[in-house]
């Protein structure tokens, strides 16, 4: 009977803890955005109708989607001129400050690395041997060469970006033969995942099957 109990309180506590940790992070977020920036949102209101126990929770909650809104127009502001201008001063301050600035910049090269716009280049995940013979590695097809390239090599050239692990914004250009680049079915996204992380995650891949009848 008590492991019969222990199990049902279990099976309780299971089924409870979404909910739980749903009204922890709800109950988080108001008392630390609604009840720290109140006083500052609602400056207009006597203190008094702020501080009644009975609307405490009304204003903390107001507050706070106040806040939360707040924030959304400062990121659509941040699409023109003016607020960029200011943006490009903070980074420039970033820049200067011993330390802060290699901390910034290497996660700023990062995240830019997987803005939709620098993925765009990127069409397809290939798998080439390099640097040798024998040794293989995955890289992103940019493109195929043109130009100078294409006419002094005077062969089908595709040019491979082979970014380095675990961080991907540097890395090796290299132009190979269109015959020894095989494209993979993963996408930039998982192969972005697969190079960041050393191998370690590994995208799922379903190989098709095919079976064929015996001559007869």
């Amino acid at each position: 009977m008590l492991s019969s109990i222990r199990r049902a309180f279990l099976s309780g506590v299971i089924l409870l803890a979404p909910l739980g940790i749903t009204f922890f992070v709800f109950n988080w977020l108001v008392l630390r955005i609604g009840g720290s920036f109140k006083a500052k949102v609602f400056f207009f209101i006597p203190h008094d109708v702020l501080l009644d126990p009975d609307l405490t929770l009304f204003w903390d909650f107001t507050a706070t989607i106040i806040v939360i809104c707040l924030v959304t127009v400062l990121g659509f502001l941040s699409r023109y001129f003016f607020a960029k201008y200011l943006w490009s001063l903070g980074e420039r301050l970033l820049h200067n400050l011993p330390g802060i600035n290699t901390v910034y910049t290497s996660v700023k090269q990062i995240v830019d690395t997987f803005s939709s716009q620098n993925r765009a280049v990127f069409e397809k995940v290939v798998l080439i041997q390099f640097p040798r013979k024998g040794s293989y590695a995955i890289g992103f097809l940019t493109g195929n060469s043109k130009g100078e390239i294409r006419g002094k090599a005077n062969l089908p050239l595709r040019n491979i970006f082979v970014p380095t692990t675990p961080n991907p914004t540097s890395g090796f250009l290299v132009m190979l033969h269109e015959d020894d680049v095989q494209e993979l079915d993963m996408t930039v996204g998982e192969g972005m995942k697969f190079i960041i992380s050393g191998g370690a995650v590994v995208p799922d891949w379903k190989t098709i099957e095919t079976t064929e009848e015996p001559n007869e």
